[in-house]
């Protein structure tokens, strides 16, 4: 019996074409059905180098042809193609984690059709700590990100707040607070932090303080739970792709997030 999974791709930026890449590479068990993005011509120029030559599709049609979609394209997509997926039965790998806080719909809509949402780390690790720790009591999780200011350029927040990101000359907390409001002023920036929230004690009562830091070459982040198995401190600097809102470790970890659908073993919560 065939035991291929046939994989769809929303979003051909910086993660999705590594996803793609990988895909037709070769990855035990799953296979590129085609994609899609917003900038047709684009796409099909890129999806044309590929070895196996998969179909730029439309929504309806990718979903159709798919059995597990990769979004990893933008919250508005992610809430325009959603319902679709998952209304369609479809298992969904997500990066714009953050829209599920706005939308535990979903949620109830995959319940209902046996689809199921992945959630990728991304920028992020020991989110395995934070899942095995959530089970005991956990008294407080809060997270801390730093980046070069052109990482946060166009967020809601910085052009609500009128914040001019060139005139910043040392480090700047830029935003502090619950990780449910963060996920909605930086939603290009800080889908790292609505992954913490998910895998620990969720968005309400996750903190957050984002730096706006010049001169920075990577992305920081630093994460610190307590509770009743002790202390956790988790400290990252991911090199940013050609994308400075992107870590490289976004597209790597959805990659390896794939090939653990078709091991045998798996490794880690």
């Amino acid at each position: 019996m065939d035991k291929t999974r046939n994989v769809g791709v929303l979003g051909l930026g910086v993660i999705g074409r590594a996803v793609c890449r990988a895909l037709d590479a070769g990855v035990p068990g799953l296979r590129l059905a085609g994609a899609l993005a917003r900038d047709r011509a684009r796409a099909e120029s890129f999806l044309r180098e590929l070895a196996a030559a998969p179909p730029f599709l439309p929504l309806a049609d990718l979903v159709a042809a798919s059995d597990l979609l990769v979004e990893a394209s933008t919250r508005a997509h992610l809430e325009e193609a959603a319902p679709v997926v998952l209304g369609a039965g479809r298992d969904l790998v997500v990066l714009s984690c953050g829209a599920l806080l706005d939308h535990p719909e979903w949620i109830a809509l995959a319940r209902s059709t046996g689809a199921r949402i992945h959630v990728v780390s991304g920028a992020i690790a020991g989110l395995d700590g934070l899942k095995g720790a959530r089970v005991g009591a956990v008294r407080a999780v809060t997270m801390e990100t730093r980046k070069p200011p052109r990482g946060l350029a166009g967020a809601p927040w910085i052009v609500e707040h009128g914040i001019d990101l060139d005139a910043i000359r040392e480090e700047t907390l830029v935003f502090e607070g619950p990780a449910t409001e963060a996920c909605r002023a930086f939603p290009a920036n800080v889908n790292v932090l609505a992954a913490v929230s998910l895998a620990g004690i969720g968005p309400d009562r996750t903190r957050t303080k984002i730096y706006a830091v010049p001169g920075l070459t990577m992305n920081r982040h630093r994460v610190h739970a307590e509770g009743e198995f002790g202390s956790l401190t988790i400290e990252i600097e991911n090199v940013p792709s050609e994308n400075p809102r992107t870590g490289r470790l976004s597209y790597l970890s959805t990659i390896a997030l794939l090939r653990d659908l078709g091991d045998t073993l798996r490794v880690g919560t």
